[in-house]
């Protein structure tokens, strides 16, 4: 029967992949893949061959119509992310959405995601908690950061290395200098770490002690 899987792959640690996944892997006729050469190394390290096809944030609103008909006509696909589970701040959403609207059957597997091992190890109330991504590089930046501010609940947010110092800076701007909050980088690999206090603790960290990587911060929620 043909069906979409979503598929999370690992984030760092290739170890990091169900027994599931990698059967659906083996199983499907070809796999979307946001970067084919990230994934090749991926299905290399478990021999899987498989044809793959780019799907990227280039070029989904081009063919996700012509991939979901694919789908819909028989085959089975598999939607992979360079890392994490997809549609999570990466491509997937629009090709979801069709195949539903033609009533294909979408089925996601369960999985690796950056997100709730950060705001499990941040120390941080995870009852309640909004993931926003990534925030607006311009337009419509502030009013977000003024709106997050005043949530009681803990916040979540990506962050790229080149802008981890001037978010941090913002959200101390906005949040205040005593929020407390954390910020993980390169979550389940050899240099993984999480710093934790205040954003005004966490700036001086970061700047006198400059980092790669991707980053998750987590910031408290308003008293």
């Amino acid at each position: 029967m043909s069906k979409l899987y979503l598929v999370p792959t690992p984030i760092g640690n290739l170890e990091d992949i169900t027994l599931r996944a990698l059967k659906i892997l083996k199983e499907v006729d070809f796999i979307l893949a946001e970067d084919t050469r990230t994934s090749g190394i991926l299905l290399k390290h478990y021999t899987i061959s498989k044809p793959l096809v780019s799907y990227h944030l280039h070029n989904e609103h081009r063919i996700f119509e012509r991939i979901a008909e694919r789908i819909a006509a028989g085959e089975t696909a598999a939607l992979v992310s360079d890392a994490g589970t997809p549609a999570i701040s990466d491509p997937g959403f629009l090709l979801v959405r069709e195949c539903l609207k033609n009533e294909v059957a979408v089925e996601c597997l369960p999985g690796a995601s950056a997100l709730l091992p950060a705001l499990v190890n941040s120390g941080l109330p995870a009852d309640r908690f909004l993931f926003e991504g990534f925030l607006p590089h311009k337009k419509g930046r502030r009013s977000k950061l003024e709106y997050l501010s005043q949530l009681p609940y803990t916040v979540i947010l990506y962050e790229s290395p080149h802008r981890l110092l001037k978010t941090l800076g913002q959200l101390a701007e906005h949040f205040g200098k005593e929020r407390p909050a954390s910020v993980s980088r390169e979550l389940t690999k050899i240099y993984e770490e999480t710093v934790r206090g205040t954003l005004e603790e966490l700036i001086v960290h970061f700047n006198s002690n400059p980092v790669k990587g991707e980053f998750v911060i987590v910031a408290g929620g308003k008293n």
